[in-house]
């Protein structure tokens, strides 16, 4: 393979990356999964840290989660990440961005404004992580700092990328994030371990109105700046 090849391979795995939130029920094998995770492993971190730790479910282990967090969800649960996400006030040009998915998505399932108990509903979809037949739950030790958050990002992003190039999709979600103390109980966590989100994997469900969502990016040389060229 000539390095333009290569390169070509790269950019359509993170070009075509994207979040897909209907899987279908095929089931993916340990050998990949752990392949990947592998891979992903290369993520450079501060001195080598390497502070990721993944919890990867599928079958009945995934489902008696799921069981667990949708009759939290049914109670009124959850109470809060155990981290700040998203701002208080969200402001431009982040406001719009974020309206806009959220709109885009529920427009494609025939969900109106005002109609919170389905936009409910479908939020709470995160929770059977989306169908896929393989779940994960990412946690970070507490007591490390916002460094080693920066690498976990990265970590997630080479996951994701990775199963592109498996012919996967992927879904990131922080949605699992405030039900910590369920997701906790369920897989016996330990207390230094903070639940940073989940994600899906499997084969993107084609059929579903969902994954016809496509969002879009700003280009470069409307958050770059470049200095030095002519």
């Amino acid at each position: 393979m000539t390095d333009s090849d290569a390169a070509a391979v790269v950019e359509a795995a993170i070009a075509t990356r994207r979040s897909v939130r209907a899987f279908l029920p095929t089931p993916v094998p340990r050998e990949l999964i752990e392949r990947i995770l592998d891979v992903a492993a290369r993520a450079p971190s501060g001195t080598n840290m390497q502070p990721w730790r993944v919890h990867v479910l599928t079958g009945e282990p995934k489902e008696r989660l799921s069981a667990a967090l949708m009759r939290a969800h049914a109670e009124g649960a959850p109470h809060g990440a155990e981290y700040k996400y998203y701002p208080d006030q969200f402001f431009e040009p982040y406001l719009g961005r974020r309206r806009k998915v959220g709109w885009d998505l529920y427009g494609l399932l025939g969900i109106a404004r005002g109609e919170t108990a389905r936009m409910q509903a479908q939020h709470a979809r995160n929770l059977v992580f989306f169908d896929a037949p393989v779940g994960m739950i990412f946690t970070i030790d507490r007591r490390l700092e916002i460094g080693s958050w920066l690498d976990y990002g990265i970590f997630l992003g080479n996951i994701m990328t990775a199963a592109r190039g498996h012919g996967l999709d992927t879904c990131a979600q922080a949605a699992f994030a405030p039900f910590h103390a369920t997701i906790r109980r369920e897989l016996g966590l330990a207390d230094e371990e903070v639940v940073v989100c989940g994600l899906s994997i499997g084969y993107e469900d084609t059929a579903a109105p969902e994954n016809r969502l496509r969002t879009e990016r700003v280009p470069a040389r409307e958050f770059a700046s470049f200095r030095g060229w002519a």
